[in-house]
């Protein structure tokens, strides 16, 4: 094994042994697809007697024909055969059998010894029981590189242009209620197994590293740093788009005094909420939960001095992304803020991250499409006409969270198998170990970002104390500069 890459010890997260930080396969080049696209039909013309006597509109029909064809073979040779980011870490080279159990006859006639098996076909058959982890699911995910290969398969493909391209392109409000809905009305308790008594269902926060706060505590954090960045106060008018089970709507109520409105479009959620906030003593008035789609809310302008949307904004599609945020511009008093924390995914991609990806949007977050690169969300906010004040990016902290979830929902195995079947605790098994692995290194992380309107009357320097990245506590005395 390499010794040219460092392994960490804290107590925050789970660490990566040796071979878990090892890089995958990141090959690609839009200047290569784009010249095998023009240059396909150009050949085909040359060489196929039926229309090599036709001119530049034949050209044409043929570009149009073979363009989606030469697109696949393109990706799935390049994910094939394409050579790792780097080498550092040199895998062990074991056996397939040394990690999984493969039960299916047919897929062990196929894999078997040194031939991996893709990432996509193993998840789709583990969670049918035709496939079986030797030993945790998190530790044989962090050698996954040695026994899986991160290819595109026929599957994802299929996946990509029958579901994944048409519900981008359409994104309509029945398709989000839909799929919003059958996710989070499945059940409370499904949920509670693994998100605990807090139920928050986006990234916590480690504030020390050196040892393993509770995953309360980390969403406590959480929920503090927000209120904090919003600079929250009694007369303060909130709207949490995306409110989940209402922890944050219920937590800056009882702390902070401030009037709270939360919205989801989920009914078991908006029961969950109601009783939770009786249960905290939170006097009516103060706040109060809507059950509707976001683009119902009402519109009133400038009615609201502080917006939250923690982890929703990828439900509002790539599509309607710049609706959304106009709204949110027209919803805010343009002295306000916003904490607007969204989930995405590094531009310098390995293709494991593409395939992790579509099997979020598949299984876990189906319409959530707009998990896109920091800077194109910068870009939509800015083009929406707000300025950043401040971005966190939370990556290794959505780690600490996903492996806290992770053993949540093994230690509730049998609840979860009695209820719901063994095929959904394998999947969210799956999704939780791999989630922790791949927020940890970067294929996926989250962006916290705090905002106000650009405009020019905005009193920017009254946000000076609430701007907590300036605020630093320097290990020892300074010395100045004389």
């Amino acid at each position: 094994m390499s010794t040219l890459v460092r392994t960490t010890s804290y107590p925050a997260i789970k660490n990566a042994p040796l071979i878990g930080l090892a890089e995958g396969n990141g090959a690609f080049s839009n200047y290569q697809l784009a010249f095998c696209v023009v240059v396909a039909p150009y050949l085909l013309k040359s060489v196929l007697p039926i229309v090599s006597r036709g001119g530049f509109k034949t050209y044409l029909f043929l570009l149009v024909v073979t363009g989606v064809p030469v697109t696949v073979a393109y990706w799935a040779l390049v994910s094939m055969y394409g050579p790792r980011k780097n080498e550092k870490v040199v895998l062990p080279g074991k056996d397939i059998e040394e990690y999984i159990e493969i039960k299916d006859i047919e897929l062990r006639r196929l894999y078997n010894g040194k031939q991996k098996i893709p990432m996509q076909l193993f998840h789709d058959a583990y969670f049918e029981g035709k496939i079986d982890f030797k030993g945790d699911v998190l530790e044989i995910m962090e050698q996954r590189h040695d026994w899986a290969k991160m290819t595109f398969t026929w599957e994802l493909f299929k996946y990509v242009f029958m579901v994944f391209i048409p519900e981008v392109v359409i994104h309509s409000q029945h398709q989000d209620e839909d799929q919003v809905r059958t996710t989070y009305d499945r059940g409370n308790d499904f949920y509670g197994w693994f998100l605990g008594p807090r139920m928050v269902y986006t990234s916590g926060i480690v504030l020390d590293n050196t040892i393993e706060e509770s995953l309360e505590q980390l969403q406590d954090n959480k929920l503090t740093v927000v209120c904090e960045k919003l600079n929250l106060n009694e007369n303060d008018r909130v709207l949490d788009i995306g409110c989940g089970w209402g922890t944050l709507v219920t937590h800056a109520a009882k702390n902070y005094g401030c009037d709270i409105t939360g919205v989801t479009i989920a009914r078991e959620q908006v029961k969950f909420i109601e009783q939770r906030l009786k249960d905290n003593g939170v006097p009516e008035g103060k706040a109060r939960v809507l059950c509707c789609d976001y683009r119902d809310i009402p519109h009133e302008k400038g009615k609201y001095t502080k917006i939250v949307a923690l982890e929703m904004a990828e439900h509002v599609g790539v599509r309607r992304y710049g609706a959304f945020l106009r709204q949110l511009y027209e919803l805010l008093d343009d002295d306000g803020i916003i904490v607007f924390q969204v989930a995405g995914f590094r531009p310098h991609w390995q293709f494991e991250d593409l395939i992790w990806g579509l099997f979020m949007n598949k299984y876990v977050f189906p319409g959530a499409d707009a998990s896109c690169s920091l800077g194109w969300v910068i870009n939509q906010l800015e083009g929406a006409g707000f300025e950043m004040k401040s971005v966190d990016v939370l990556g290794v902290h959505y780690s600490a969270t996903l492996w806290r979830w992770y053993k949540n929902w093994l230690s509730n195995k049998d609840l979860v198998v009695a209820k719901y079947g063994e095929r959904w605790f394998r999947i969210w098994a799956f999704f939780l170990a791999y989630a922790t692995i791949i927020s940890r290194q970067g294929g996926a992380s989250v962006f916290q970002i705090t905002m106000h309107k650009n405009l020019n009357a905005y009193h920017r320097i009254e946000g000076v104390p609430s701007h907590a990245s300036i605020h630093i506590k320097p290990k020892h005395p300074i010395i100045s500069v004389i």
